[in-house]
């Protein structure tokens, strides 16, 4: 009988035939974790038996349990499923499981399984897999993500895409744990989504449609033509122009998009577009293949910290500043890795120079850069960065790992399009990997030009591992033309740069609101005000409480400088030698009321320029717009200092006491100085403290982190024995059923004793010869009132448990009812006495014929007829 789900598919033979490459069938990695169970059973159910697909499921599972997923996966569906050994030779129409504290790899067809050697928490068998299938099965691989804790198979996934193979992902909503679709779905553009038990059929309609599309494509005069529509529909809808980009890599996503709209032509492509702009956005996020990762090409990244960096190192100035450009930074992995190698190699250097690098990374998606901004990325990276540099650069954030601040601080990130907009320039380093290889060779040629012109002499660029430099003008040499690295050389490109394709003006169509032109009256007042402001007003500042300064009037140089360093527009810091000593106290007392505040004679300068100041402050109540800002005035007094020289002899024994008094004033404002100071010292000290003690916080929480890690993994794995012994809880209550079914239909009353002689269980028949309730399960037999006349029971029931010998006796009841009573042991499967059972079965008409038959017998005898 046909499943149900199946509906349509009888027929099916091997969907994928024709696409196939050296396989004529395709291999389906499947990746779950916790709820995986129900997941994998809704999609196998609803997966025909002869799709001529193979099915490798990866789940998370307990390194020291013997699953049961072999045998719970087999209940679901009719194909084969087997739990995989070494070497075992992968076949269509057959479900393969791993085995349990096993990584598995595909080669050429074969499965291969290793002892894994991470930590028990922060295995990642999903991934393993998938990048072992993309790379062994390339565009014929598939990998589906379904329920799950974690982000294991994100980056499997990528690898998966970058072949141009196919991915499928629950939808997280329909999840019972979501975090794995969730991840997925943020790795990479889905080709299907939808429920687990919809999956095996979109799956199958989705290859169905898809098209033949060799490598070396000849495009067709038509298509070539509705390309260009799909160009001219892009540029109006996201202001990018992708014209210069090669057609077979625009046909291949176009067409990819096809696929998931089972559209058979562009040209009905092209209307679809036009009927659905977001359709466009979705295209536009296809064609910006962002596949990027830390360390890509190790290699490149050993020869830029042993031998680039060093060289530049020893040939750089003391306090010089690198300055790099990485274009087309996706999500930011590379230029953070680009940071990381900087500050190993300037860690080595820094006792000699002090030189700083500032990375500028941009790229076209402005997604991606909201991503590289944020600079956190799942622990999949571990397989990429050392635990080293991990403890080093990152942070642990729940199950992620954020960028460090060192390293963060020295990126700067930004939507850019490198081939219209100004590049940045005077560079020592320029990164563009990946990007050539989607252009057109005119394009590359101008951008080399480009990079060029942006790099000094003898700066660094770095291609992709597939790229090559493509100026043909002998301006770049290599350093290493393996590893794609390039010197740029002392050429003068003249006007070459003029060709440079120029940008186009991108209008959204948006209606404009007419400005109304304000007539501005001449007021006199106003002009007055202005012109006392500007000659005859004194010099003052407008700050807030915190002592910023919002406005300046007239000048306020005799009284207010710039601070030594970062520019600091805070009063605080700007005041001169004499102010800054009394304008924090005065300004605290303005705080308190709006009244006026002066200070006077307030001697401001060096000791060599010192001139007298009135310094007046109030806090302003109106307007509310600046309500609690404060004003302070400046305004100069004449210098009495020669006055008092000359008149020194006249001064009275008043103004003697007053100057000793001002002098005792002044040296116990320093003696109070001094003790600030001395507090602020005791306070850095004990700031200082706090950052130890915060560090070791720093370092208890990463050793917490690792420890959910690994709660994590145990909840995955206990969730699938949970699932598992679920399962055998329903077998055994079925198996209950069964046996209670069978017992009481045989109509022989039975009983069931361990071997304390405690009831176990009895059948229904039993009630009418003992006294039973359902209560009385666990109670001594001996204790139970019995309608037998069989007073040797108990002493048969010790003689059998002691021999193991049964026994049979043929007793009465007290109505005279005839039983015949079968005593046995109980044996278990293995072979163990865990009990007795005693069958009560009623012989009572065979005992009334037999007694018949011995009085027919005892009157033929009396009549000598015998």
């Amino acid at each position: 009988m046909e499943r149900s789900g199946k509906k349509g598919f009888k027929d099916l033979k091997t969907v994928d035939q024709q696409n196939s490459g050296s396989l004529n069938f395709r291999i389906i990695g499947i990746g779950a974790s916790a709820g995986g169970l129900e997941a994998l059973s809704l999609f196998f159910e609803n997966t025909p038996k002869n799709t001529g697909f193979a099915f490798v499921v990866i789940q998370h599972l307990d390194p020291n349990y013997a699953g049961m997923l072999t045998e719970l996966l087999q209940r679901t569906t009719e194909m084969k499923v087997i739990q995989v050994t070494d070497k075992l030779h992968v076949l269509p129409n057959h479900i393969y499981v791993i085995p349990p504290n096993k990584s598995m790899s595909i080669l050429k067809g074969y499965l291969h399984l290793f002892k894994p050697i991470e930590t028990r928490g922060l295995r990642l068998p999903i991934d393993l897999f998938f990048k072992s299938l993309a790379e062994d099965q390339e565009e014929n691989g598939i990998g589906i993500i379904l329920s799950g804790m974690g982000s294991d198979g994100s980056i499997g996934i990528k690898a998966i895409k970058k072949k141009k193979g196919i991915i499928c992902v629950q939808d997280p909503v329909t999840a019972k744990f979501e975090s794995m679709p969730q991840n997925a779905l943020k790795a990479v553009k889905v080709d299907v989504m939808a429920t687990a038990s919809e999956l095996p059929i979109k799956l199958i309609e989705f290859i169905k449609h898809k098209p033949k599309i060799p490598e070396t494509t000849i495009i067709e005069a038509e298509n070539i033509i509705d390309i260009d529509k799909i160009i001219i529909l892009l540029r109006e809808q996201t202001g990018h122009d992708f014209s210069l980009y090669k057609k077979n890599t625009l046909y291949r996503r176009i067409e990819r998009r096809m696929n998931v709209h089972v559209i058979d032509s562009i040209s009905k492509y092209v209307r679809f577009s036009q009927k659905n702009p977001y359709e466009l956005d979705i295209l536009f996020k296809e064609l910006l293949i962002g596949v990027t990762g830390f360390f890509r090409d190790a290699p490149v990244w050993e020869k830029l910290k042993e031998v680039v960096f060093p060289n530049l190192f020893k040939s750089l100035p003391n306090k010089y500043t690198l300055r790099a450009w990485v274009a087309g930074c996706s999500t930011g992995e590379e230029a953070y890795s680009l940071a990381i190698i900087f500050q190993e190699v300037y860690e080595t250097y820094k006792n000699k120079k002090n030189i700083t690098l500032q990375i500028f990374a941009t790229d076209l998606d402005k997604e991606a850069i909201d991503i590289a901004r944020k600079g956190i990325y799942n622990q999949s990276i571990l397989e990429h960065v050392s635990e080293d540099r991990i403890n080093n650069f990152f942070l642990r954030d729940d199950d992620k790992l954020k960028v460090n601040s060192t390293i963060r601080e020295m990126v700067v990130f930004a939507s850019h399009n490198v081939i219209k907009e100004p590049p940045f320039t005077k560079l020592d380093f320029l990164f563009c990997r990946n990007l050539l290889i989607y252009i057109e060779p005119v394009l590359q040629k101008k951008l080399m030009n480009l990079f060029h012109y942006c790099l000094k002499i003898n700066g660094i660029m770095v291609l992709g591992t597939s790229e090559s430099e493509n100026s043909q003008k002998n301006i770049f040499e290599p350093i290493d033309s393996k590893l794609k690295i390039y010197k740029s050389l002392d050429q003068d490109l003249g006007k070459k740069l003029l060709n440079f394709p120029s940008s186009f003006t991108y209008i959204k169509n948006q209606q404009l609101k007419p400005i109304t032109k304000v007539k501005s009256k001449e007021n006199i007042q106003n002009i007055a005000d202005q012109i006392m402001l500007k000659y005859f007003a004194p010099s003052s500042v407008l700050v807030n409480s915190e002592g910023d300064i919002l406005y300046v009037t007239g000048s306020t140089g005799k009284y207010l400088e710039p601070a030594v360093g970062k520019a600091n527009w805070n009063i605080y810091a700007m005041a001169k030698e004499g102010l800054s000593e009394i304008l924090p106290s005065a300004i605290s007392k303005v705080k308190n009321n709006y009244e006026i505040f002066t200070l006077d004679n307030v001697k401001v300068g060096a000791k060599n320029n010192l001139h007298s100041v009135k310094v007046t402050l109030q806090q302003i109540e109106k307007p509310l717009t600046i309500k609690g800002c404060i004003m302070i005035a400046f305004s100069d007094v004449s210098d009495t200092t020669k006055i008092l020289k000359h008149s020194r002899s006249k001064l009275n024994t008043r103004e003697k006491e007053l100057e000793h008094e001002l002098q005792r004033a002044n040296e116990h404002i320093q003696s109070t100085l001094e003790e600030m100071q001395s507090t602020q010292e005791e306070l850095k000290s004990a700031n200082e403290e706090l950052q130890s003690t915060n560090e070791e916080l720093q370092s208890t929480n990463e050793e917490l982190t690792t420890s959910k890690e690994e709660m994590q993994s145990l909840n995955e794995e206990l969730q699938t024995v949970n699932v598992e012994l679920e399962n055998k809880m329903v077998d055994y209550m079925e198996s209950n059923n069964d046996m209670k079914n069978l017992l009481n239909s045989t109509d022989i009353a039975t009983l069931f004793l361990d071997k304390e002689l405690n009831i176990r269980r009895y059948t229904e028949q039993l009630t009418n010869l003992f006294k039973l309730r359902q209560t009385d399960v666990g109670r001594p037999f001996t204790d139970l009132v019995s309608e037998l006349v069989y007073p040797e029971i108990k002493q048969h029931i010790t003689e059998v448990l002691r021999t193991l010998i049964f026994k049979e006796t043929k007793v009465s009841t007290k109505n005279n009812k005839w039983f015949k009573v079968r005593i046995m042991p109980y044996r278990t499967i293995d072979d163990r006495i865990d009990g007795l059972v005693i069958t009560f079965i009623d012989i009572n008409e065979s005992k009334i014929l037999e007694e018949k038959l011995n009085e027919t017998i005892n009157k033929l005898r009396e009549h000598k007829l015998l």
